[in-house]
């Protein structure tokens, strides 16, 4: 075994450990990875039906957003350049960002629950949840974006199950037809029999 100091001094002969690995690429781990994503898009799924139908309906959808312009207004913004993105861009067109943060909520809610697009989901999850930390929410964000990391970190297991796998399965099986006994691909065999 090598020295840390030797080991250090040369970052391409460094390796994952092997329980990282085991992590990222085990198929008993992808239960559990699954679970998280869909634990989280069932958590986004509330947000937004509760905005978009249900009782935060009118703070978003309607009454030209008054639920987004008084958290902008009001909120504790982390830092005093994001207040004043949030006075001077956020306040003025709370009307559509309000539908935005409602239908984007649901959104991706949706393709986290059905495995669709699931890396670019989590992104958008970390993405929402950044906008409501830098504005002074703290409640469940960090929670959540524990789980959109974990999600995002081990994205060939956690869509297994799901459409994402679906698509990849297929494509593969495309790219790759499998080949017959007497050497031929399956799209020969179905060209010589046309």
């Amino acid at each position: 075994m090598k020295s840390p100091v030797a080991l250090l001094s040369n970052p391409s002969e460094r390796t994952t450990p092997g329980a990282l690995k085991w992590l990222e690429r085990s198929k008993i781990m992808a239960i559990g990875w699954t679970a998280m994503r869909v634990w989280l898009g069932v958590m986004w799924i509330q947000a937004g039906v509760a905005k978009l139908w249900g009782a935060e309906n009118s703070a978003f959808l309607h009454n030209n957003g008054a639920g987004v312009a008084g958290f902008a207004a009001h909120g504790a913004p982390a830092y005093s350049w994001w207040g004043t993105f949030l006075h001077g861009f956020v306040v003025p067109n709370s009307g559509w960002i309000g539908i935005l943060v409602a239908v984007a909520e649901f959104g991706i809610g949706i393709a986290l629950v059905l495995g669709l697009f699931t890396r670019i989901a989590a992104l958008g999850s970390l993405a929402l949840l950044f906008t409501y930390v830098m504005s002074g929410t703290a409640s469940v964000c960090a929670f959540y974006a524990l789980f959109a990391i974990v999600i995002l970190a081990t994205w060939r297991t956690s869509s297994w199950i799901g459409v994402d796998a679906m698509v990849a399965g297929f494509r593969q099986r495309r790219n790759n037809p499998p080949i017959t006994a007497d050497g031929a691909t399956g799209t020969a065999v179905l060209a010589r029999a046309a």
